[in-house]
């Protein structure tokens, strides 16, 4: 670490729990971010000014006019634009020490299965059934941790999935593809601006804790947030073994 960065990143420096050698693991980590819009956008920002020496950041929509109530990454002047390259953008404005790879591909079970195989930590960013269930099965697959983050109206949920742990569920344990409610989205539901923001830096903390290697993650445990009470509620979770994405390996 050059004396830069140890300017730059001086305050986690001096937390015990990530020191130098925690920083010194941020930097040669690998982060993969599926979905560059209200979640993937404060994800992706902390885990850039964090110094995570590489993030991937997948999402095949552009930036439009009614995203920038909530996704914070974008700006006017990118409107029109990929939106995983208007990250790509503003992560290099904050530190453009950053390797950042923008995909502007939609995530598919073939190219979820390559870049999920090259990442330490994986964060579920997007905002339907479908993309989520591929995700868990490529994390399941080839055994990375996955930061699972969701909000629309005034609620929202973080957990993470890490089946490198015997008795932690994957997503596909808590809500079961064949259980898959009618899909829902802010463009005809709403969502509250903060709620994105609040969500998605939790997939933040919850992945810088993962590569660094400390605390207790929330494997195994669901947090669920009512921004209208601003209330949380946590349930626990434990792998079902009748699970058809990890129950029998």
């Amino acid at each position: 670490m050059n004396d830069a960065q140890l300017l730059r990143y001086a305050r986690h420096i001096l937390l015990d729990d990530i020191g130098i050698e925690g920083q010194t693991r941020l930097l040669a980590s690998h982060a993969l971010i599926i979905g560059a819009g209200g979640l993937g956008s404060p994800a992706a920002l902390y885990l850039g000014s964090a110094g995570v020496g590489h993030i991937t950041v997948v999402d095949h929509d552009r930036v439009e006019a009614t995203n920038l109530q909530r996704q914070i990454a974008h700006t006017t002047a990118r409107i029109g634009q990929f939106k995983a390259l208007s990250i790509a953008e503003a992560i290099a404005q904050i530190n453009p020490d950053v390797q950042v790879t923008a995909v502007t591909q939609r995530a598919d079970d073939k190219l979820l299965n390559v870049l999920v195989q090259q990442a330490d930590v994986v964060l579920d960013c997007t905002d339907n059934f479908q993309s989520r269930h591929a995700i868990n099965r490529a994390c399941v697959r080839h055994a990375k941790p996955l930061v699972s983050g969701a909000a629309l109206q005034l609620d929202g949920q973080v957990s993470v999935f890490d089946t490198r742990q015997t008795a932690a569920p994957c997503y596909a344990c808590l809500f079961p593809e064949a259980d898959a409610p009618e899909e829902t989205n802010c463009a005809t539901m709403g969502v509250f601006a903060p709620l994105v923001g609040i969500v998605g830096s939790m997939q933040a903390a919850e992945a810088l804790k993962l590569l660094c290697g400390f605390g207790e993650t929330l494997a195994g445990r669901l947090l669920m947030l009512d921004a209208r009470q601003m209330r949380w509620t946590e349930m626990g979770a434990r792998r079902q073994p009748d699970c058809k994405v990890c129950g029998v390996r």
